[in-house]
């Protein structure tokens, strides 16, 4: 999997298990300045190839837009290959960072995937639980390629729209890098146990449920419930998700006031829900912002 796979799948992207159906408002809003107006879509960043195209408001919002922003450009080969998931060097690994008991949960997990532990065996802790995550993702059929990120970039291509980040690449594999020992340590136990357990199936659902109604509540709620199960889950939450707000309002304001060209601007779906999301940090700011 490419790095821009790793990363979008790690800032706690919504899965489905279902294909989308019709609702009464998509995972969409509508975001209105005094000079332009823009678009503000909540994606998922794996799929299957049967829900394209996307419900007719989702289409019809990306054909009255002239540029396509995205979290990073998945597609740009020069910028993934200059970037690479957190690892260690050898003769450091995977096994001496984490507990022997948690790394034996670990291996107990991998025949699942298919996957042998020399695969893994350099990524740091929570990469490699990462890994197992889309790979389970995968096991029920969902999968990067058909992710709507990469449907909607592929379809920015083929009009000659521009495509640009809010964030990029790099900014996504520091954020990552970021993570602390500790916090690895957490990650890698929790991720053991909802995957264990059956928790991340449970979550993908309700995210899926929320996501095709078009509710930002019911996809924090979610979230939260998440959280309060899996120690270590809303520290991390913290970080990858609301700490990323302040710099991605900032560029969608610049969007607003500084361009004459409308924006279709999609990034994972929690981004948009609850108090701190980015729905409610643009009306705060004043935008007229309404669902469709």
């Amino acid at each position: 999997m490419s790095i821009g796979g790793f990363t979008a799948f790690c800032l706690l992207s919504a899965l489905t298990l279902l294909a989308p159906t019709a609702s009464a408002a998509e995972f969409l809003w509508e975001v209105v300045s005094v000079t332009n107006r823009a678009y503000l879509f909540g994606t998922i960043h794996a799929g299957k190839k049967d829900w394209y195209p996307l419900a007719g408001p989702i289409e019809e919002a990306f054909a009255d837009s002239k540029v396509l922003v995205v979290e990073a450009d998945i597609s740009n080969i020069a910028a993934m290959s200059q970037a690479a998931p957190p690892t260690y060097d050898p003769p450091d690994a995977l096994a001496k960072h984490v507990p022997p008991a948690d790394y034996a949960r670990f291996l107990k997990l991998l025949p699942r995937y298919g996957m042998h532990e020399a695969q893994l065996a350099q990524l740091k802790p929570f990469m490699a639980v990462s890994v197992l995550m889309f790979n389970e993702w995968a096991r029920l059929g969902y999968v990067p390629r058909f992710g709507v990120d990469s449907y909607l970039i592929d379809k920015a291509k083929a009009e000659a729209k521009p495509i640009k980040e809010i964030e990029g690449l790099q900014t996504q594999v520091q954020l990552l890098d970021s993570i602390t020992e500790a916090e690895h340590r957490l990650a890698f136990d929790g991720t053991l146990k909802a995957l264990e357990s059956g928790l991340t199936g449970e979550q993908i659902t309700g995210m899926v449920n929320a996501w095709q109604s078009g509710d930002p509540k019911l996809m924090l709620e979610i979230a939260q419930r998440y959280n309060e199960v899996i120690p270590g889950a809303k520290e991390l939450e913290e970080k990858f998700v609301w700490s990323r707000h302040g710099s991605m309002v900032a560029k969608i304001e610049g969007y607003l006031n500084e361009s004459k060209d409308r924006h279709f601007i999609a990034v994972g779906s929690l981004h948009l829900a609850g108090p701190r999301g980015l729905v409610e940090a643009l009306r705060k700011r004043g935008y007229i912002v309404r669902q469709r």
